[in-house]
């Protein structure tokens, strides 16, 4: 068994999840565990998390392809001026947190 699922054994669990299955789904996700050496609800959890953090990872990132690649460096490395809109958004910041 994985450290990760011994640590996880120590913290209370309050939160239920449920999900029906096909019959072969849980065959497959029984067969998983097994291998795994871990309960089908352990499996699930793991499974479900590391999909979640995937997901979450993923949709936080950002993709850039060909062009908009160059585009986005050069800007980065030589920004544009503020304009007056970001002027004042900077002033009202400092005015807020006392700056």
């Amino acid at each position: 068994m994985t450290q990760a699922l011994r640590i996880h054994r120590r913290v209370r669990k309050q939160e239920r999840l449920e999900a029906r299955v096909t019959p072969r789904q849980k065959r497959l996700i029984e067969r998983a565990a097994r291998l795994r050496g871990a309960t089908v609800t352990e499996f699930i959890v793991m499974s479900a998390q590391q999909a979640a953090a995937k997901e979450i990872q993923e949709a936080e990132s950002l993709t850039l392809r060909g062009d908009a690649q160059e585009v986005f460096v050069r800007a980065l490395l030589n920004p544009p001026p503020p304009n007056a809109a970001a002027r004042a958004a900077a002033r009202r910041y400092q005015e807020e947190m006392g700056l």
